[in-house]
């Protein structure tokens, strides 16, 4: 079964303070929705079809994918291939920090394209990557991520206000920032109503392409968002669900690993290392890093979460291995 093949796996960096994750035969598509944070991220193996903000690209192994908090996305597999993907996700307020110190700008900084084919800086991602896996000494991985973000900023990026970005309407502001201050309300769409001038039909379509996502479904990434903070600080799933706005356990559950690809539980233990604590202190100590793992088979999960890591697995390769140069024709994009 395909199922079997899945594999999962995020790692989170104290020291460094993002998560990395590497997706292994995966069939999944992935639904239309947005990240509260950056993320760098490659394709190493099988091919993907992207819908990124109105556009669309074709992906394969080698290239490089970028994404700016709240760019709306989804994708699906190319002729059923299994998707084998690595990326890092970086807060904004770490990002800012890096930014600051690389362009010596302080603002905050914003892709200028969603998608670089045949990159070659898929192998410093895959550097960062392996000394995150391989819990490498803080010092090489704080400078796997300072030349990983040099490339990035410095080619891909410019500062926030000069991205030519363009913001959504005051109207449709003013309902994304009710949303995200009453995110655990049970909001409907007369509710919405009563702060604009729109009729229904105009207000899902008006927000929907401002946005790029419909407003059930950014009100539901906003709960996603501020479940996983719940959870990083160690609510229980069950209490995170409600304090989240969401309506019943299951409903919750079955929405997050849809979009996390792990159960809250399991990405809970990422931070909390559950009943590894001991483990997880003496490791992080050496290296102030987590692990936890979700392998599909036959409907069962492993999870050695805290647990020691050999230095190479046959899961974890090949890292940073060699792709092509980035070619001049870097824009497959279809409108």
């Amino acid at each position: 079964m395909l199922m079997e093949q899945e594999q999962r796996h995020v790692y989170y960096d104290r020291d460094l303070d993002i998560e990395a994750y590497n997706l292994s035969g995966i069939v999944q598509k992935f639904p239309n929705h947005f990240h509260e944070y950056y993320v760098i991220g490659f394709v190493e193996g099988g091919r993907r079809h992207l819908w990124c903000k109105d556009r669309e690209y074709d992906l394969s192994a080698g290239d490089l994918i970028l994404f700016n908090p709240r760019d709306n996305h989804y994708c699906a597999p190319l002729n059923g291939e299994l998707l084998d993907y690595r990326a890092v996700n970086i807060k904004p307020e770490v990002m800012e920090r890096f930014a600051r110190e690389i362009t010596g700008q302080d603002s905050m900084p914003r892709f200028t394209c969603n998608v670089v084919y045949q990159s070659d800086i898929t192998q410093s991602l895959g550097n960062l990557y392996k000394t995150i896996v391989e819990r490498a000494p803080r010092l090489a991985r704080e400078e796997a991520l300072f030349f990983l973000l040099e490339q990035v900023l410095l080619e891909y990026a410019a500062p926030f206000n000069e991205a030519g970005i363009s913001e959504p309407g005051p109207q449709i502001q003013t309902l994304c920032t009710y949303m995200e201050e009453h995110f655990s309300d049970n909001i409907t769409l007369d509710d919405l109503l009563s702060m604009t001038s729109f009729g229904k039909s105009y207000l899902l379509r008006a927000f929907t392409k401002q946005v790029g996502v419909s407003p059930y479904r950014y009100l539901q990434t906003i709960r996603l968002d501020r479940a996983k903070q719940f959870l990083q600080d160690g609510v229980p799933p069950i209490d995170a669900a409600m304090m989240a706005g969401f309506s019943d356990q299951s409903h919750f559950t079955n929405f997050f690993k849809e979009f996390i690809g792990l159960t809250p539980k399991q990405y809970q233990r990422i931070f909390t290392g559950s009943s590894a604590n001991e483990k997880c202190r003496s490791f992080e100590n050496l290296s102030g890093c987590e692990e936890t793992s979700a392998v599909t088979s036959a409907g069962t999960e492993h999870i050695p979460i805290g647990a020691d890591v050999p230095k190479k697995s046959t899961k974890h390769v090949p890292i940073g291995a060699d792709v092509p140069k980035e070619s001049e024709e870097n824009k497959h994009v279809h409108k």
